[in-house]
């Protein structure tokens, strides 16, 4: 009896040590499999937000680099979430700036509207692709298509642009899809003309040195740039952007006719017909969260009166909603303008 007493004690211990073991194991391997899952099912994690951020521009020598470093400086003097900064950096500007964001490189950028709707679409440059973690956060300034070129060349049109040298405007930004849209709109397609990718900058230094014909920018009104340019030649030509060519553009495409006042340059002597569209900033909304978004659109539109560029007294709460038709409001942004009551 001792013995059999002995032996089922020892069975009953041996079992107990199984049953530890085997349920140990049994808990520990579906905790680490629950925590795998919650990591896969969890919305991204605030962690992921940023407040050091980068703001896309364009080309030194075009209207959104000066003006996005002083926006930059509007922002860092009046966002007071620990740890914000924000630094303007030039870039190939519109269409390289949402691709940058895309890419989680930029968290604030500058562009013309259209490409924006465009990259939401994923329609033109994002064929196929559309951006879905960019977000309006207001307007900045109505953009002039200015397409430049000097009276010593004897170019008078647009379509006399064939078998020239044509500064096009950066890979990626919105001047070279509006300048390739105008050419064609002339009946002129790639290989019928030398394309050069300058920003105006540089373009403008070609023209002037005769290494380009023509240049095409979609800058602000007065283009300081273009003044400098006069300054500098007094030989300064405007090419106009009409007729049915015009008709061709309005009609597929979101730009808008337009008409450069005789008075916006102090040697222009007539008014000149273009097409305008809207700048307008931007922000991620996967690296940008609804308060910070909330604090950079409350301190532009709440402070854009410090900026000295000209085309800063377009930033007004009355204009901040110009150019945002078809596109997603950034979370933060429609906070405030719901807060302004902006409509």
């Amino acid at each position: 009896m001792k013995k059999n007493w002995l032996l089922s004690l020892v069975l009953m211990l041996a079992m107990s040590i199984v049953l530890v073991a085997c349920g140990g194991g049994a808990n520990e391997e579906p905790a680490s499999e629950g925590e795998g899952t919650t990591e896969q099912t969890e919305a991204p994690a605030e962690g992921n937000f940023v407040t050091d951020l980068q703001l896309g521009t364009g080309s030194t020598g075009g209207t959104y680099f000066p003006l996005g470093q002083e926006i930059a400086t509007v922002l860092n003097n009046n966002v007071g979430t620990e740890g914000f900064n924000v630094s303007a950096v030039s870039t190939g500007a519109s269409n390289d700036n949402l691709a940058r964001i895309m890419r989680d490189e930029l968290q604030l950028g500058m562009a013309v509207h259209i490409p924006v709707q465009n990259a939401v679409e994923g329609k033109g440059e994002f064929e196929g692709v559309p951006v879905d973690n960019v977000g309006f956060i207001g307007h900045i300034y109505p953009e002039v298509m200015q397409v430049v070129t000097l009276g010593s060349t004897g170019i008078e049109t647009i379509d006399q642009l064939k078998g020239k040298k044509v500064a096009i405007g950066p890979p990626g930004s919105g001047t070279q899809a509006a300048a390739k849209q105008i050419l064609e709109a002339y009946g002129l397609n790639d290989g019928d003309y030398t394309a050069f990718e300058e920003g105006f900058g540089d373009a403008k230094n070609k023209l002037q040195d005769g290494q380009v014909d023509a240049t095409f920018g979609f800058l602000g009104l007065p283009a300081s740039s273009i003044d400098e340019l006069q300054a500098q030649t007094k030989d300064v030509k405007f090419l106009p952007i009409e007729g049915d060519a015009l008709a061709t553009i309005e009609g597929n495409t979101g730009y808008e006719a337009f008409v450069i006042p005789a008075d916006s340059f102090e040697w222009l002597n007539a008014p000149v017909n273009t097409i305008t569209a809207y700048a307008v900033l931007v922000g991620s909304t996967s690296q940008i969260s609804e308060e910070l978004g909330y604090e950079i659109t409350k301190a532009l539109f709440e402070n854009a009166g410090s900026i000295s560029h000209t085309q800063g007294a377009h930033i007004t709460k009355e204009n901040a909603l110009k150019g945002s038709n078809g596109l997603p409001l950034h979370p933060g942004a429609k906070k405030y303008f719901e807060e302004a009551g902006i409509e």
